[in-house]
């Protein structure tokens, strides 16, 4: 029998608030999870409504298959959010979705499973795929990528500064034995971190890197990003919850510069609104979640949440 394992949507009422502009709209969650954001984005629309779930997460589709079958408003793919323009032109909606919802990182049933692999906390196999039915297994690429790329994905991705120091240790196992456990990954870089950050496991940042890497993280948030200018309609809203400085600092920088239009015009000459060719206006500051929710769900605590809207 399939353990459960809780999942509290983070940033809940502020996400649904901040995207359901329309209740008769067509919205986007691009990131089913387990259906939290989903089930109150629903309650939020009007009979003529429409919600489109996106996941590649197995579990995460069962849940979803229910919710389908229970609300005839809501349809699932399985999937990338990097895919979104595929679904749409599907379903018929490019240039007319309404909002479209980003629950970026990895969700709690995610973490608390040690079969799926994510976790440095609790042994199992060394996977950390969102989709483990697709593409290359953390075990796979630990014991085959070249140590620069080793170094390159725990620094650029996990921000771990040891980076060099661990992809020696990583390569100098892998030789006596191959690392396909989550445990033994974990101990060996907690071995070759020699200087612990308070309150944060020393294995943290290098699997976060190695877990983004093998998701294509960033570069699905990317394409995402980019195809939801021309998937909104003109008034939808775009709204993206991260949970690390890779992830908000990409985001931020998206909707900055959309905001901010064509920066580089020749100087002296005159030009109009239409010409700075400003794709979204900013709606709120970085909001985070109250104390009330870091205490109920400590891994709320780093959350952040961006919101634009397309202007043109």
């Amino acid at each position: 029998m399939t353990q459960a394992f809780q999942h509290l949507t983070v940033l809940l009422n502020e996400a649904v608030e901040a995207l359901v502009h329309t209740p008769s709209g067509t919205y986007v969650d691009g990131t089913f999870g387990r259906g939290g954001h989903s089930r109150l984005l629903l309650e939020n629309l009007d009979e003529q409504g429409k919600l489109f779930g996106i996941d590649k997460d197995p579990r995460a589709l069962e849940t979803a298959k229910v919710l389908e079958a229970e609300d005839s408003r809501f349809k699932v793919f399985r999937g990338s959010f990097a895919e979104l323009d595929q679904f749409a032109a599907e379903e018929g909606v490019s240039g007319q979705l309404d909002g479209i919802l980003l629950d970026l990182g990895v969700s709690s049933p995610q973490l608390d499973d040690p079969e799926r692999g994510f976790s440095f906390m609790k042994d199992g196999p060394l996977d950390m795929r969102m989709n483990p039915d697709a593409g290359e297994s953390a075990a796979d690429w630990v014991n085959s990528a070249p140590e620069a790329e080793l170094i390159r994905v725990m620094k650029d991705y996990g921000e771990e500064r040891f980076a060099r120091r661990m992809a020696c240790a990583i390569i100098a196992e892998r030789k006596i034995e191959p690392i396909t456990r989550t445990g033994r990954l974990a101990q060996i870089v907690k071995e070759a971190n020699p200087a612990w950050e308070k309150g944060k496991h020393p294995a943290t940042r290098a699997f976060q890197g190695i877990r983004i890497h093998i998701n294509r993280e960033l570069e699905d948030l990317e394409i995402c990003l980019q195809q939801s200018l021309d998937l909104l309609k003109v008034g939808g809203r775009l709204v993206v919850i991260s949970f690390h400085s890779l992830e908000d600092r990409l985001v931020k920088r998206f909707m900055r510069d959309m905001a901010k239009g064509d920066t580089h015009l020749p100087p002296g000459v005159p030009f109009t609104q239409e010409q700075l060719n400003i794709r979204l206006k900013l709606l709120s500051k970085a909001i985070k979640p109250s104390k009330q929710e870091v205490q109920a769900n400590p891994r709320s605590r780093s959350a952040v949440m961006r919101v634009a809207e397309r202007v043109a």
